[in-house]
């Protein structure tokens, strides 16, 4: 925001002018519209991707009708469905509520990308403390599926939020402390200045940050990113077999796609954030920063969605089990021993 604010007062001399606030103002528009596109074109893509992997695995071709033979406009044909379909809101749901909770989970969403560093200048904020950012406003999700569960006056829906909101909030415990252990090598919370220390792999100044602790501490924030994104297998919320569509059951139309939208977000978000934090951002050879993030993303992505077409999903007693006997512990150690590893 301050680089394109100043680039703005330097090139538009009637823009210098204007009060500081309509400046800002104006800025946070701009800034916000591109996230929102960037966000729209990427998803698009996600789900496309994720269509063909599918079909892959299940020896199936995916999506070839619409946009040519590989299918490209299938998921921009299902955007839209989605956009003129009939808005309803059942009889006895709370329409405050219901309205405003996709809007808090895609909004929440959305608001993270402002602290994501695609280069050392190509960052919406560039504030000091980017990582507790990335967790206090991902911890917002939880609020909006607690409000799309009890707005709609549906049992089932109710279930699947209280069910989601736990899994997310105990899950949000050792991914957390996964992310804080290399934050003791690092000594900063500064996204573009963790990713700097990190260097290039190929350069010796990084012996310190190839500890055993960041490797299991990586593992543990990616299979909790998993759960936190509502990704197989720990998808219950949306158990078929039990709950339906979980929490957003009797959502519709457009609010629906906002649910879908922010899934798809934060997968890339959770991925762009190990990238960031444990395998060296926008570091590395030859190709400019933007483009080793987003492959390095793409490709956790691309885990998450085998993942997904291989493995059956967990009972609920197994998933909470798995993360707090044996998730939380492992994060608590990396943590320590990280400590020690940086004394050392």
């Amino acid at each position: 925001m301050p680089r394109l604010l100043e680039y703005l007062q330097q090139t538009w001399p009637a823009f210098a002018a204007w009060p500081i606030s309509i400046r800002y103002l104006i800025v946070s528009l701009i800034l916000a519209t591109i996230v929102i596109l960037f966000v729209s074109v990427l998803v698009l893509f996600l789900v496309w991707w994720e269509r063909k992997v599918a079909g892959r695995i299940q020896n199936r071709y995916g999506p070839t009708e619409t946009g040519g033979k590989f299918g490209w406009l299938q998921t921009l044909a299902d955007g839209m469905k989605l956009i003129v379909k009939e808005d309803i809101i059942p009889a006895g749901a709370d329409p405050i509520l219901f309205t405003l909770a996709p809007c808090i989970i895609l909004g929440s969403s959305l608001a993270l990308y402002a602290a994501v560093p695609f280069s050392e200048k190509l960052v919406v904020a560039p504030i000091d403390i980017g990582l507790l950012w990335l967790i206090a406003f991902g911890s917002l999700v939880v609020i909006g599926i607690l409000m799309a569960g009890w707005a709609q006056n549906n049992k089932w829906a109710l279930f699947g939020g209280m069910r989601s909101a736990a899994q997310i909030v105990s899950y949000e415990i050792p991914g957390g402390l996964a992310l804080l252990t290399p934050i003791a090598l690092a000594g900063t919370l500064n996204l573009v200045k963790l990713t700097q220390m990190q260097g290039s792999f190929l350069k010796w100044n990084v012996w310190p940050w190839i500890s055993p602790f960041n490797t299991v501490a990586f593992l543990i924030y990616f299979i909790a990113a998993l759960a936190e994104t509502n990704r197989t297998p720990f998808d219950l919320p949306e158990a078929e077999s039990e709950l339906v569509a979980g929490y957003f059951t009797e959502y519709t139309g457009i609010r629906f796609s906002f649910f879908f939208l922010a899934e798809y977000s934060n997968m890339f978000l959770v991925s762009a954030v190990a990238s960031i934090v444990f395998l060296g951002g926008f570091n590395g050879p030859v190709l400019p920063g933007p483009v080793w993030l987003m492959l390095k993303a793409l490709f956790l992505v691309f885990v998450m969605m085998l993942i997904r077409w291989t493995f059956p999903r967990l009972r609920v007693d197994q998933l909470m089990s798995f993360c707090w006997k044996f998730l939380l512990p492992l994060s608590l150690a990396c943590l320590i021993g990280n400590a020690a590893w940086a004394l050392i």
